[in-house]
């Protein structure tokens, strides 16, 4: 799969507080800025309550989860597409990943610097969307210089991208990102080919101070980055990084009371890396038997076949048939047995689109 979901913000707004809590890699963290310079990049399991049911009712040899990257990105401030600051390493850095974790700081403390001088949310997402939108107004500017002239000769390609281009140059003088320009399938493809910053999808970790984990719909940052959201077509995931450094470290029994204390059902964590993983258009599919149950990661819409292959290129060479039976279907059945006689099982061929949740079986012959 080898999708990774960026984590960026202004510095001190708990971004690698953040990443450490996430992937446990000790990356530096620190109250100044540019503390995190080159990305920290860590695997992180995607948590799932299907995976442990599934255990429960095969009670295989082993469990093994699925897991996607996260990277951690140094922290921009005012003028990166300018080269501020760390700008420059910051555009090719967030360049490189697939969709954008923005947090915002939702908490003050007066020891610790905020590098504007004031907690303003809203401000700081601002900064940092314009920082890109400069950066993609630029990449736009410099393309239309080559392929104005093309159009102008009536090429019919060059004019097809023109009027792409010409959009998205619109959409970024009124300080709007890509990913809000409506285009066709066929103008999304050639937009897509631009390698755009604010294309990517996008979603808001408000991190809050430990009083809010509780509720976080009382504080009034949290109220302002849900309304912005909003209008991005974005989701918000409420966190507290320095509570949930302190949850990463604890396991089982201990970290349910621990959450329980807290009044909170699950980590904002857990929350978050779901979150992403949908974000980047990851589903899971499942395999279980006695020797071990999986939980694998495909992308929306991908075949049985492509499915198969990424357990093991042979499986989707030599693809025959997969039995396919939903998750729902198999814990209400209560084994594979009873699901195959209920008629739960089926037999899906080359141009089945796998679902998020198919509990799969692939037959191949190499």
């Amino acid at each position: 799969m080898a999708l990774t979901a960026g984590i960026v913000g202004l510095p001190n707004v708990g971004k690698s507080t953040l990443f450490n809590a996430i992937t446990q890699a000790g990356a530096e963290s620190a109250n100044y800025p540019f503390c995190t310079i080159d990305p920290n990049v860590g695997i992180v399991e995607v948590p799932d309550h299907r995976l442990n049911k599934l255990t429960e009712l095969v009670q295989p040899k082993k469990t093994v989860p699925t897991a996607f990257e996260f990277t951690d990105i140094a922290g921009i401030v005012k003028g990166a597409s300018k080269g501020e600051g760390l700008g420059n390493k910051f555009l090719s850095h967030i360049r490189e990943v697939d969709a954008i974790c923005q947090v915002v700081r939702c908490f003050a403390d007066d020891n610790i610097t905020h590098v504007s001088g004031k907690v303003n949310p809203i401000d700081d997402i601002e900064i940092i969307n314009l920082e890109l939108i400069l950066a993609d107004l630029e990449t736009v500017d410099k393309r239309i210089a080559r392929v104005g002239k093309m159009a102008k000769q009536k090429d019919k390609e060059s004019m097809f991208e023109m009027e792409i281009l010409e959009k998205l140059k619109e959409a970024f003088e009124a300080d709007m990102p890509a990913r809000t320009v409506e285009f066709t399938e066929e103008q999304m493809k050639v937009a897509k080919g631009l390698h755009l910053l604010t294309i990517k999808p996008v979603l808001y970790v408000a991190n809050v101070g430990e009083d809010d984990v509780a509720d976080p719909s009382s504080n009034e940052y949290v109220k302002q980055v849900r309304e912005f959201a909003e209008k991005d077509n974005a989701e918000v995931i409420v966190i507290c990084a320095k509570i949930e450094s302190e949850i990463a470290e604890l396991e089982g029994e201990e970290k349910e009371m621990f959450l329980q204390e807290l009044g909170i059902e699950e980590s904002g964590l857990d929350q978050l890396i779901r979150a992403a993983y949908s974000l980047l258009g990851l589903a899971t599919y499942f395999t279980a038997g006695v020797q071990e149950v999986r939980a694998w990661t495909f992308r929306q819409g991908m075949k049985a076949p492509q499915c198969a292959g990424v357990i093991h290129s042979d499986f989707e060479k030599g693809f025959i048939r997969a039995e396919t039976v939903s998750y729902d279907d198999l814990l209400t059945a209560g084994s594979m047995t009873a699901a195959k006689e209920a008629g739960k099982v089926r037999l899906e061929g080359k141009e089945y689109i796998v679902r998020d949740g198919d509990v799969m079986h692939f037959r191949f012959n190499v």
